[in-house]
């Protein structure tokens, strides 16, 4: 980009009306500015300055060159600015994928700050099940999923975001309403709603795990996927055990009590490690930063 650069020469020159404040404001010897000039006037066949032992002044076509060459300039330096940002990942987009449970709260945080944090990069989420978002990240379709207690995955990094407290929701007027904190067995007769196994066996194992622990076993019915209403739940015919993610969108007439002892369920963010894009690592840093700030990694 020779042109582009004794573009910059001239205008310095025209600019400061003389050959050597310019080039010491440009860090070059003055001949060589010198000479420059004089190969960008017999580039473009025509006088761009008028030069005498006083002063240096822009010829009219040396006065359009700098009208027009100022903002030539200064689009070309942000055209590389934003070319170069492609390389660091201030630029660029990422596909990103998130489980319905994750989307009340984690996942909005998350990209809450990833969008504050660097708003030139562009997010392509997409709700997706457990196995579409395994899939998707470990053929590379998405950049990052996160999940609840994913599988060991050797081709998948895991980073851990969070670490939800679990407790049990249930119609306002349910009998262990009342209660602050719920200990598992005080389930042992209810009807409790969970997620078939095959929509994400980590998740249900640690949810059934809870429970074993006790010595129960309750009744479990299968949970409709989507159902951001908790239907059953509503109507008093069963109660659920979430996480404490689901509260702020909570139907009116529902409550949640914190299991006791506490209950977590971990919520990872997969990634494919060195095969991701550079974008990926400022979403990586926003999610330590969230993570951190909200103390998700305490129970």
């Amino acid at each position: 980009m020779a042109e582009l650069r004794r573009l910059r020469y001239f205008l310095a020159v025209a600019e400061e009306r003389n050959f050597t404040r310019a080039a010491a404001r440009l860090l070059i010897a003055q001949p060589a500015l010198s000479r420059q000039i004089r190969e960008l006037e017999k580039e473009m066949g025509v006088r761009l300055l008028d030069r005498t032992t006083q002063y240096v002044e822009p010829t009219e076509a040396g006065r359009l060159l700098m009208e027009r060459g100022q903002a030539l300039v200064g689009e070309a330096d942000r055209l590389w600015r934003e070319v170069r940002g492609f390389a660091t990942g201030a630029k660029g987009s990422l596909s990103f994928g998130y489980s319905a449970s994750t989307g009340y709260e984690t996942a909005p945080a998350l990209l809450e700050r990833l969008a504050e944090t660097n708003p030139g990069i562009t997010v392509d989420a997409r709700l997706l099940s457990t196995a579409e978002l395994l899939a998707a990240v470990a053929d590379g379709s998405l950049d990052a999923g996160l999940l609840r207690c994913p599988p060991p995955t050797p081709q998948l990094v895991r980073t851990l975001v969070r670490l939800e407290p679990q407790g049990v929701l249930m119609h306002q007027g349910h009998p262990l309403a009342a209660q602050s904190e719920l200990p598992a067995i005080a389930l042992a007769e209810e009807t409790i709603l969970l997620h078939p196994r095959e929509a994400n066996p980590g998740h249900y194992d640690a949810i059934t795990a809870i429970f074993q622990r006790t010595g129960i076993t309750p009744e479990f019915r299968p949970r409709r996927l989507f159902d951001t209403a908790h239907t059953p739940v509503a109507q008093g015919k069963a109660v659920a055990v979430v996480g404490a993610s689901t509260l702020p969108g909570l139907p009116a007439d529902l409550v949640w009590r914190p299991l006791a002892p506490a209950e977590a369920i971990e919520i990872h963010l997969l990634t494919r490690g060195n095969a991701a894009r550079p974008a990926l690592a400022h979403l990586l840093r926003a999610t330590a930063a969230v993570t951190r700030e909200h103390g998700w990694l305490r129970v």
